[in-house]
């Protein structure tokens, strides 16, 4: 099925673009270019309070640079470009019996690495409005999230095209072969939580279509090949309720079950295979996964509540490298809002109420200045082993970035959270985060 939808979604991401080509405007390669070097500085302390298996904490601080360059187009009714960005991560503070789970520095034998670095190029090239890449890339997409919560961000390599070429609607497909992990050197292929083995082929497309400009609708649709098929449906809504105020509504929709090895016995026995509940307990993913939820903004005010379930098949899976031969490959993000610091409440059966607050402190004559506090609470999570299980967690957040000055920019974060689990180990965790870019070109 999935070998139809690529070329249908670029025949639709290319129909209009010839048309527009003599629109598309670049001043050049050189002229357009622009460069960046990212800085960051993390502490991570994370507690196991309970639970028998060591190390109980994990404490480590590590420094993070990102140099970024992206190139403009070459004129012409084709550009052409080049984009690239170099990795490099330090470790500040680790040792034996605190470097554990934190995923953000990679193992050297018995201990954290001194320093790790990677590089990647993206070739890209453009027709009206309409992109083509190639090599490194860092998705945002709901099938799809790149992982950015440590010191390095993660990024896979292959192939995407993306085109804006139909008034409201942008359409993307293409298809990714490796990543490189947040705390890793190395590119690996692709996997879920618990899986062994892995997959050089995840395929996907879709699109978003504004409706009106206060309701837009997502379609995607994602292969892992070996592991799993999913479609993603999405809608969210702005209901403008005066000059301060709004009521924003956001679904959310997941289908997700078993493709290639994963769907047979032989298949799950080589590693292809999920973690966590399944049914029969053969590893099998079977999964339905739906959330609501509803944020109301009023000047520096910002209230989210809403509700997930997460059906009982088998967790909710989207890519991640966690259980393969390099361990630094791990650590994913997923397009659900309760993927929190500890907990992302995707497991099977579960769920989940959580309520939200945020302040900005602009109004109150302090820019820059932002805090937070979410509250989740999941219920209903499918075990073998016992009756259904619970969890919670509360996170809290304060941000500050200067707002003027040499230094303009540089932000400061403090976060800490609090998980309690019948399905794992409590864990209390504390970040600190320095943030700063600084413009090269």
């Amino acid at each position: 099925m999935f070998k139809r939808v690529i070329p249908t979604a670029l025949m639709l991401a290319t129909g209009s673009m010839c048309a527009q080509a003599a629109d598309s405007a670049s001043r050049g390669f050189l002229e357009d270019s622009k460069a960046t070097l990212s800085m960051r500085t993390l502490y991570f302390n994370s507690d196991n309070r309970d639970g028998a298996a060591a190390p109980s904490k994990t404490e480590e601080a590590a420094q993070g640079f990102v140099l970024r360059y992206e190139s403009g187009f070459t004129q012409g009714t084709v550009g052409f470009g080049i984009d690239a960005q170099a990795l490099l991560g330090v470790t500040l503070d680790s040792g034996n019996g605190r470097h554990v789970g934190s995923g953000m520095i990679p193992s050297d034998g018995d201990g954290a690495a001194d320093a790790w670095s990677s590089f990647g190029p993206t070739a890209k090239m453009r027709v009206a409005n309409t992109e083509f890449r190639y090599g490194t890339l860092m998705p945002k997409l709901p099938i799809l999230l790149s992982n950015d919560a440590r010191v390095l961000p993660q990024s896979f390599t292959g192939a995407q095209i993306t085109s804006n070429d139909i008034d409201g609607l942008m359409l993307t497909s293409g298809v990714l072969e490796h990543a490189v992990g947040r705390a890793s050197t190395d590119r690996t292929g692709l996997s879920v939580p618990g899986g062994t083995r892995d997959s050089n082929k995840f395929y996907f497309a879709g699109g978003d279509y504004y409706i009106t400009k206060q309701l837009k609708a997502q379609y995607y649709f994602a292969q892992l090949e070996d592991f799993y098929n999913q479609n993603f449906f999405g809608l969210t809504h702005v209901l403008p309720i005066d000059s301060k105020s709004s009521l924003t509504t956001d679904l959310r929709y997941f289908n997700t079950t078993s493709n290639g090895a994963n769907s047979s016995a032989a298949g799950r026995a080589q590693g292809y295979r999920t973690s966590g509940y399944t049914d029969d307990n053969n590893g099998e993913i079977d999964n339905n996964t739906w959330v609501a939820m509803i944020t109301y903004a009023n000047g520096g005010h910002t209230v989210s509540v809403g509700h997930q379930e997460v059906g009982d098949g088998s967790n909710f899976v989207q890519p991640n490298q966690g259980n393969l031969v390099d361990k630094g490959a791990g650590g994913g993000s997923v397009y659900l809002p309760t993927d929190k610091m500890i907990q992302n409440f995707a497991r099977a059966g579960e769920q989940t109420d959580f309520g939200q607050y945020s302040y900005d402190f602009a109004p109150l004559g302090v820019p820059g200045l932002k805090a937070s506090i979410v509250y989740l609470k999941g219920s209903d999570i499918k075990a073998h082993s016992s009756g259904d299980q619970s969890e919670w967690e509360r996170d809290m957040t304060l941000d500050y970035a200067l707002q003027s000055g040499s230094l303009k920019g540089l932000g400061f974060s403090v976060r800490n959270a609090k998980s309690h689990t019948d399905a794992g180990r409590n864990v209390d965790q504390n970040r600190f985060i320095i943030n700063y870019t600084l413009s090269l070109l």
